[in-house]
């Protein structure tokens, strides 16, 4: 299966590289709900005033969800470390990157803030100190037929809200697709690991993992899909194991939250899942036990439809793509259909078919 356009490619030089997805950024006009859902989904609160609220997980970052007070409810942008001040000094040279500032916030360091071609605000940071982990249970121990590791002892991991390592992942909606492809590649030098591509080549989703040499990354750290118009789709934070997704599913469940999707595992990427939806309305994922790449795993090419979201578990709902039907978006929707040269109807038709 052959892609008919130039992106998803890696970039032989790139400006800088990426070395982690550092926090996601999103402005609330209730920071105590947004609070105690990200307290249930199992991150933990940093640092709260009337203006800001930060958490974390168990891993060793100041932080990585941010949520400021504002009026209306939206995700505002996105953090990746890089490896230092030569390369922010690389990014602040591009076209409407700020100058080198100082980062505000626990950790410190520095960042650059620059705009990707889809609109969402990016700030590449460098030189944040790290923090101590915090304690997480480890992972239970799996009896299996060809390998007994557990005699004589129960499994009971803790009925409480499950504590989250790390952020993950993030996916965006776009609708200029192969611009946007083509800056996180360039810029960040993220590595197309899969595409899924529409019956005619085009590529409709693509799955982007951190160049880390030969250490491995995560089959995904960002994933871009062709839409109508710039949203966010979903983020994700890894857990220890696939007990704690479903204790997760439990307490979440039990605490009065929207489930959105799972529990199941992923083809591409191999996760196991669970989505959850916040108050208003955002996906957020639990995941274990995903696929890990060097910068040597060539890129896939795979055919898009729903069948291919998961190996096993619920079928994905309806509701889980379908689009927000506002009248910002229905305008977003005939703006970019004039101007982007990624978006079609045809294109558009074509991937309702394949997600209906």
């Amino acid at each position: 299966m052959k892609l008919s356009t130039a992106q998803p490619a890696r970039h032989p030089s790139p400006t800088a590289r990426a070395l982690e997805l550092a926090y996601l950024v999103f402005e609330r006009p209730d920071l105590s709900t947004a609070e105690r859902f990200l307290n249930d989904f199992g991150l933990h609160t940093v640092a709260r005033d009337s203006d800001r609220l930060l958490l974390r997980g168990t891993h060793a970052v100041p932080y990585c969800y941010v949520v400021h007070q504002a009026t209306r409810s939206r995700f505002a942008g996105l953090g990746l470390r890089v490896r230092g001040i030569d390369d922010l000094e690389a990014l602040a040279r591009l076209e409407g990157a700020s100058a080198i500032e100082p980062l505000a916030s626990p950790g410190g360091g520095f960042r650059v803030r620059l705009v990707d071609p889809s609109g969402f605000c990016v700030d590449a940071i460098a030189d944040q100190s790290p923090v101590s982990t915090l304690p997480h249970r480890p992972p239970l121990p799996f009896n299996s037929v060809d390998s007994i590791v557990r005699v004589n002892g129960t499994q009971r991991p803790p009925a409480d809200a499950p504590e989250v390592i790390r952020l993950g992942h993030l996916v965006l909606e776009v609708a200029d697709y192969q611009a946007t492809c083509a800056w996180y590649t360039r810029h960040f030098g993220f590595i197309p690991s899969d595409i899924q591509v529409l019956p005619d080549g085009s590529p409709a989703v693509v799955f982007m993992r951190l160049n880390l040499g030969s250490t491995p990354a995560d089959h995904h750290t960002l994933a871009l899909v062709q839409g109508f118009a710039p949203l966010f789709s979903h983020c994700a934070f890894e857990l220890v194991d696939a007990d704690a997704v479903g204790v997760g599913q439990r307490v979440l469940r039990d605490r009065g939250w929207t489930h959105a999707w799972g529990i199941g595992r992923h083809i591409l990427g191999s996760q196991v899942f669970d989505y959850w939806q916040d108050p208003w309305g955002d996906k957020h994922e639990h995941y274990c036990d995903g696929d890990l790449f060097t910068d040597d795993m060539p890129t896939g090419v795979h055919a898009v439809s729903r069948e291919a979201m998961a190996q096993w578990g619920p079928a994905m709902p309806r509701s889980f793509t379908k689009p927000k039907l506002t009248r910002s978006s229905v305008t977003a929707l005939v703006r970019n259909l004039r101007r982007s040269p990624d978006l079609t109807l045809a294109k558009l038709r074509t991937l309702a078919k394949l997600f209906a």
